[in-house]
Formats: C-alpha cells, sequence, structure tokens
C-alpha cells in the first residue's frame, strides 16, 4: 500500500463533498480522478497531501512516503536560474541514504514469508534506484533531458526561473517533480499548458514511471492510455471503475442502464404486491397473506437512480453574411526583438475554413491570433480582412481586463447584443455558472472561472469569424461538449490555438503548425491526420539517415543479384519472425472481441425479457457476467491496441531495413 483514504468526509456548508470515502492506492497504480468541475477532485487531492483537513476520516501514508503535488495554478518561483532551481529540488542523498539504512534494519526483524517484507524490499529497491538516478553524473543529464521533453531549450537553463510565464511556472514544478520521482505523484491538469510534443513527452514519461499516479485532466487521450482505474465523483458519492477513461464513460453508462431495468423491475414488484394487498386487504381468509406482503413491502429497499446532471446546449448567434475570403495577410513579417516569428509570410483564410493552430510554446501562436484579429499589427506587410469580416476574439489576456466590481451576470449582459441577452442564463449555465454563481463578483473568481467568463462574453457576440486561443484550458467535459456541438453547427469559419486533440478532430478541417525558425505550415485534414503526417516525415527522415550511413561496402553488396536476392529472403525470414506471431496474436484477440460482444448482446435481451424481471437472482447473475465481460473486454481493446502500434513499429523498422516489404 503506497497511502489509503479512509471514511472521509467533506462537506462545505449544506453541500456535501464525499461522505465516508475509501480507496487505497497501490505501487504502480495508475488513477483518474473523474467528475465534474466542482465535484471535489482537487479537494480530494489537497486532503492527501495535507494542505487541507478532511471534517472527518483520515488518509494514512506508511513512514517515509513522499508525496508530490502540482495543483492547477498558483506557482511562482524566483530567483534562481532554471537548471539550478530542477537540480536543488532533489532530495539530500545523504538523507535517503539514512531511510534505506532504517529499512534495511526493520527488514531484519521481519519473518520473509510476511507481506510486510516484500513491502520492505520493493521501497528499499526503490530507493536505491533513486540513489543511483542521483549520482552526479547521471543527475544534471537527466535534469536537461527533463526540461528538453517539457519544451525548454538549453538557452533557458541560466536564465532566471522568474523570467517565465504563468504557464512556464507550471512547467518547471512538473520538471522538479519528475525529477524528485516521490512515491505519489498528484496531477492536477497537467497537461493544461503543454502543447502536443510536450504532451506526448509528458505522457511516455508518466508510463514509465516507477511510482503511483492520481492524476484529474480534461485530456482524454492522455487518460485512456496512462490510467488503470478511475474513480468518478458524482453527487458527494464516488464510484471505482477497473478501466481507464473510456471505460469508464461505457461501464457508467451500462451500469445505470442496468440499475434503471432493475428499478422499473422492481417497480412492477411492488405494485403487483401493492394490487395483492389492496385486493384481498378485506377477506379474512387472505388476511395472513395480506399481512405476509405488507411486511414484505416493508423491508424493501428501493433502488434509487440519479438523475443525470442536465445537459445545457448553446447555439451561436447567427452570423452576419459576409465574402469568400475572411482575412489575409501578404508578406507579414512580425519580430520581438531578435525572435523573428513570421518573415514575408502569406496568408488567407475563406469562407468555411476550420483550423487549428498548433505548435510549441513561444513559436507565434497567440501573436498569429493577434495579428489576424486586427489588435496587433505586422511589422512590414499587409493585413486585412475580407468583405464584412466581423470578428470575435478570445484570448487568455481578456479574463484579466474584466471589471472586478461586477458580478458574473452583470458583465455578461454588458458583453451581450440586444438579440444575445436573452441566451445569457443559458450559456453561463453550459460554462459551469449555474444558481447564486451568476451573482459571484469578478474579483473573488479564480483564474480559471474568469477565463470562463470571458469566453461566454466572446461567444455572444454576433460574428462570422471566431478566434479562439485556449478556450477549453478551464472547461470540464460537459462544457467542452458544450462548445464542440455549438463549433459544429456553427457555419462561419474560425480559428482554435488548441492542443486538445479530442476537441479539435471532429470540428477541424485544417492545421497551421508553427515551428520555431520555420515558416507556418499548412495541413489539410484534422489533428489526427496531421500527426500521422508528421511522424511518417520523421520516419522516412530517421530511413534516409540510416540510408546515408550505409558503408560503401554494403551499397556495391546491394547491386549484386545474388546478394540483393538472399537481402529479400532474409527480410521474409524477419517477417515470419517478428511479424507473423503480432498478427496471429492480433486476429486472435479480435475473435475474442467478437464473442464477448456477442454474449452481451445476448445478456442485454434477457435483461429485457419480462420473464425474467421477476427473478432477482438470475438478474443479478446476468447483470455480474455482463460487467466481467465488459472489464475482459476493456483488457482486450487495450491489447489489440498494444499489438497494433507494435506490428506498426515492427513493420517501420524492418522496410528501414530491408526496403518495402510488400
Amino acid at each position: 500500500m503506497v497511502f489509503a483514504v479512509q471514511d472521509l468526509h467533506i462537506e462545505f456548508g449544506p453541500r456535501v463533498l464525499f461522505d465516508s470515502l475509501s480507496f487505497v492506492v497501490e505501487q504502480g497504480d495508475r488513477i483518474a480522478f473523474a467528475g465534474q468541475n466542482g465535484a471535489g477532485k482537487s479537494t480530494l487531492m489537497k486532503c492527501i497531501v495535507g494542505s487541507m483537513e478532511p471534517d472527518h476520516g483520515k488518509v494514512m501514508l506508511p513512514k517515509h512516503t513522499q508525496v508530490g503535488y502540482l495543483p492547477q495554478d498558483g506557482i511562482h518561483i524566483s530567483g534562481t536560474p532554471l537548471l539550478d532551481e530542477v537540480l536543488g529540488s532533489v532530495g539530500n542523498i545523504v538523507e535517503l541514504q539514512q531511510i534505506v539504512d532504517e529499512l534495511s534494519a526493520d527488514l531484519q526483524k521481519l519473518d520473509a514469508a510476511a507481506p510486510e517484507y516484500k513491502d520492505t524490499l520493493e521501497e528499499i529497491g526503490r530507493l536505491e534506484l533513486i540513489l543511483h538516478d542521483r549520482d552526479a553524473t547521471r543527475l544534471r543529464p537527466r535534469t536537461e533531458s527533463i526540461l528538453r521533453g517539457l519544451g525548454f531549450a538549453d538557452k533557458d537553463f541560466t536564465r532566471d526561473c522568474g523570467e517565465f510565464s504563468g504557464g512556464w511556472q507550471m512547467r518547471i514544478a512538473l520538471a522538479k517533480l519528475l525529477l524528485q520521482e516521490p512515491e505519489v505523484l498528484l496531477l492536477d491538469e497537467p497537461t493544461n499548458h503543454l502543447d502536443l510534443q510536450s504532451q506526448r513527452w509528458l505522457e511516455q514519461s508518466l508510463r514509465t514511471y516507477r511510482g503511483a499516479i492520481c492524476i484529474i485532466s480534461h485530456d482524454v487521450a492522455l487518460l485512456d492510455s496512462l490510467v488503470t482505474r478511475t474513480i468518478a465523483f458524482h453527487h458527494g458519492r464516488a464510484e471505482e471503475y477497473a478501466g481507464n477513461f473510456s471505460f469508464y464513460l461505457r461501464e457508467s453508462k451500462a451500469r445505470k442502464e442496468i440499475l434503471l431495468r432493475q428499478a422499473k423491475a422492481q417497480q412492477r414488484e411492488i405494485a403487483k404486491t401493492q394490487e395483492f394487498i389492496d385486493r384481498f386487504r378485506a377477506k379474512a381468509t387472505k388476511a395472513t397473506q395480506v399481512q405476509s406482503r405488507i411486511k414484505q413491502l416493508e423491508k424493501v429497499e428501493l433502488i434509487e437512480v440519479e438523475d443525470d446532471d442536465a445537459v445545457m446546449s448553446f447555439h451561436f448567434p447567427p452570423p452576419p453574411p459576409g465574402g469568400h475570403t475572411v482575412v489575409k495577410l501578404e508578406k507579414a513579417s512580425k519580430a520581438y526583438g531578435p525572435i523573428t516569428l513570421l518573415n514575408g509570410y502569406d496568408f488567407t483564410m475563406e469562407k468555411g475554413d476550420r483550423i487549428a493552430i498548433v505548435g510549441v510554446n513561444g513559436s507565434g501562436k497567440s501573436t498569429f491570433t493577434r495579428l489576424i484579429s486586427g489588435t496587433e499589427a505586422p511589422d512590414s506587410g499587409v493585413f486585412s480582412f475580407g468583405h464584412h469580416t466581423q470578428v470575435a476574439f478570445f484570448s487568455q489576456t481578456h479574463a484579466d481586463v474584466l471589471n472586478n466590481e461586477q458580478t458574473v451576470l452583470e458583465c455578461v449582459e454588458a458583453a451581450a447584443s440586444r438579440e444575445t441577452r436573452p441566451m445569457v442564463r443559458n450559456i453561463l449555465g453550459c460554462f459551469l455558472f449555474r444558481g447564486d454563481d451568476v451573482f459571484k463578483k469578478i474579483g473573488v473568481l479564480s483564474g480559471g472561472e474568469r477565463s470562463r467568463v470571458a469566453l461566454v462574453c466572446m461567444l455572444l457576440k454576433p460574428a462570422n469569424f471566431l478566434i479562439m486561443d485556449e478556450p477549453t484550458n478551464h472547461l470540464d467535459f460537459q462544457s467542452q461538449d458544450v462548445l464542440q456541438r455549438a463549433l459544429a453547427e456553427y457555419p462561419g469559419s474560425y480559428c482554435i490555438v488548441s492542443h486538445n486533440r479530442q476537441f479539435l478532430d471532429p470540428i477541424v478541417n485544417k492545421v497551421l503548425e508553427f515551428r520555431p525558425g520555420y515558416a507556418p505550415r499548412l495541413f489539410y485534414g484534422n489533428v489526427s491526420a496531421y500527426l500521422e503526417t508528421v511522424e511518417a516525415e520523421e520516419k522516412r527522415l530517421k530511413a534516409a539517415a540510416q540510408q546515408s550511413a550505409a558503408t560503401p561496402a554494403a551499397q556495391v553488396q546491394s547491386g549484386n543479384r545474388k546478394d540483393a536476392r538472399r537481402a529479400r529472403e532474409l527480410a521474409r525470414q524477419q517477417r515470419n519472425k517478428v511479424l507473423k506471431p503480432l498478427q496471429q496474436e492480433l486476429e486472435q484477440v479480435e475473435a475474442d472481441i467478437a464473442g464477448k460482444d456477442e454474449r452481451k448482446e445476448i445478456i442485454s435481451a434477457e435483461l429485457e425479457n419480462p420473464a425474467n424481471m421477476s427473478d432477482n437472482q438470475k438478474l443479478m447473475e446476468l447483470t455480474q457476467e455482463y460487467q466481467q465481460l465488459e472489464r475482459e473486454s476493456e483488457a482486450l481493446y487495450t491489447r489489440w491496441e498494444e499489438l497494433s502500434e507494435e506490428i506498426e513499429l515492427r513493420t517501420a523498422e524492418l522496410e528501414a531495413e530491408f526496403g518495402n516489404l510488400g
């Protein structure tokens, strides 16, 4: 056990966040905390790390257990160079060695057959690996590798930490945690300020992390690839799911459907029993049976099915008609000091374009949005809007200029037009301002709440060209879904700066990539298609580099027909040896998935069969079998993805070595 939460109870006024919450985290666990904003996920992390006390219950942490916590915001570091700050965050090697010595002494007193013996031995091994990594010859290269992975350039290593903005401050804090390697990592929205490349690097790093991880995130791709357990919080209750986030979504829906069937079956039985009581209550010959039925009803525990939170919808105000060209840059250049972001760049956006803007932080994405919104002029070149283009622009900085003395409702109503003012309360509800929340002063809101208010103000403005810079950073899944559906049906054009692939994929048709030192590149298709193109490009470059490194002798041999035939034969042998077993296993996994899906359909039909509704034992057995099949299917789908990726990787490796396998 790494830590345990026992009978935790937290309430704010009349609102209960958790009631008797208990769960155990084991070494190597990957747990997602799921639920709507305000469900208590961040509060739970604060209780685990000890920065907040629960009303009742406790968090049990074994001696020497280290917990690392990355909050969503509120971190500011200054006064030391970046590399020194991160290097200096690791614990004293002498202290670690003392802990190892203490645990080794404890080990001598334990029975080798006892579970504590194995746990202590594993902890000693883990700490010795950390001591090995913290050797001076390894610590600095590892620190530099982490910083590069999180997007810092080598020239940043000597900069004072105070020079970095809020998003980069969070990266510094994350780098320190990854270097420290505590037994438990608590990560609250770790990808909010990361670009696509840094997200992919972090995902790989977390997969191989030696400790346990508890994570809050709206990044579905990250959760699906990383977590193995999900704890969902809803209306003061917590439910655990043995799978990743997508499994939780499917399983929670299946559980709800099964519960609804059971509740309906129970109500039919209750109605049937009540009918018997009402019919024979006055008959003396049936008195015993009537009393038995009455007692039976009194003992029934009603199956309660909680109503889902109301799913609200939002529709953009009708955009004014515009011309074919939306916005245009001609020979545009933009630089900040020695850093050139654009140099003689041409860009035309046409009606119907839905563009995702991606790239590493600092490559010019936000500057570009200011240029095409007309809020900032290029240093040289021409900027122009198309005929009747009307723009609505959401920038993260817009949250900073809101009037602190206004309430949320007053602020949004002031931004709304006469046509959109009736939509204000509805759209505020879509973006998590419900009930009395709309009467809060802007000045008391958190950074995320202010950002959502600024987003709502922008969405209410009638426009045929939308520009949004990181609109989903502070939205929960439901609000993201509301915005995504509204954008899908929006008839105008838009550009969105975001690294949220799950959000972007269904709603964009082009991707504009920014890279430091290069002109922006335009790709057709969604973000997934863009990533596939870039990965294929990287593989081709790698293969070309390997081919160019071949010796002249090898090149001469490749020209020899006999050796070419031998090489082809070797390629076939390698393909059969490496790929065939993987492909056979993949086919078997696909067959197993199909078999389980077929059995689940049969069970669903049996659960809906009226003849089975009165047999509680059978209903319970069917429900348990269905849930077991869901768990097995999830494991099979995970294996299918692993096999598919491995086949693709091995094929690329073989083709790089032997050429096209045909």
